[in-house]
């Protein structure tokens, strides 16, 4: 069974610690929660870390709190919610975008641009936060689901 894992202070703060190196963020108040090998959970509930291994040990639980990442060799992609959680603090690997390639990332497309890097980037977009890409040689991969993604023929404003 794929159970969930509360993270110790110490594994918290290498979490953070990469978040750090990769996007400048140096603070998350809460109880970090894994869910298998790779998806991050952030709770910042009522509930004790005791309390939420008791809730999990009595009832099948998906999930708790809201999915902010998922740790991939050694980096960690933020999701949609997680670039928005943290934006305050994202101060590195921002990418910002032109409208044609916001418009074509918000539709699903992967933007072939060469970034010189080969890093998770923050997509940005006059001002907005567009979600995490992956950067590489020839292009950046796109993480939008499906269900976000504009429909073809509708435009960003």
């Amino acid at each position: 069974m794929n159970t969930l894992k509360i993270l110790t202070i110490k594994e918290k703060q290498n979490i953070i610690n990469k978040l750090k190196n990769q996007f400048g963020i140096s603070y998350i108040k809460g109880i970090f929660v894994k869910r298998g090998t790779e998806r991050l959970f952030l709770f910042t509930g009522s509930f004790t870390v005791q309390q939420v291994i008791q809730l999990e040990n009595s009832l099948p639980i998906e999930r708790v709190g809201i999915y902010f990442g998922k740790e991939q060799n050694e980096k960690i992609r933020l999701s949609l919610e997680g670039v928005h959680l943290l934006k305050n603090q994202i101060t590195k690997n921002i990418f910002e975008l032109n409208k044609e390639q916001a418009e074509q990332w918000m539709k699903g497309h992967e933007l072939y641009i060469q970034t010189r890097k080969n890093d998770f980037l923050i997509m940005k977009y006059n001002g907005d936060f567009l979600g995490c890409g992956k950067a590489s040689a020839e292009k950046i991969g796109n993480y939008v689901s499906k269900n976000r993604r504009l429909k073809e023929g509708d435009f960003l404003d």
